[in-house]
């Protein structure tokens, strides 16, 4: 892979990233999703607090599926490998929380208004694909 990186965190915190490329934006478990306590990398003291946390693993698959669908479309937008692509950002969640499909469509037109090629079939299939998704939320610390 090239420059590109792809967000796990909130678009507030990935925004001020150097480096160029595509960036997708969404919610996803830190460190992946193995939920075994003894893979911790904290430091010895938090033995009296586990964490657990719950991801809706189909939830998660869904969202990996169409995180790399889209950076190959915009590949095919932009008629370039993903280490030359322009600064793109798309974040799944944003598109999630507005208000209808046009306000969707207007923050999608937005992030691709420098690509030469017709974008509106991208727009329309990208609306489709997250039709019925649901936000991820950040995962929830639960002291026992």
């Amino acid at each position: 892979r090239g420059d590109m990186s792809v967000a796990t965190g909130s678009s507030e915190a990935a925004g001020g990233a150097a480096g160029s490329g595509a960036r997708v934006f969404f919610q996803s478990p830190r460190g992946g999703a193995s939920g075994s306590p003894g893979s911790s990398s904290g430091s010895g003291s938090s033995r009296r607090t586990r964490l657990t946390v719950k991801y809706d693993r189909k939830e998660l698959r869904k969202r990996l599926v169409l995180e790399e669908w889209i950076v190959e479309q915009l590949g095919q937008l932009y008629g370039c490998e993903e280490e030359e692509m322009p600064d793109v950002e798309i974040d799944i969640d944003d598109l999630l929380d507005a208000d209808s499909e046009e306000e969707r469509a207007l923050k999608l037109r937005e992030a691709l208004v420098d690509c030469y090629k017709p974008t509106e079939e991208f727009i329309k299939e990208l609306l489709s694909r997250i039709r019925g998704m649901r936000k991820l939320s950040p995962p929830q610390k639960k002291a026992v």
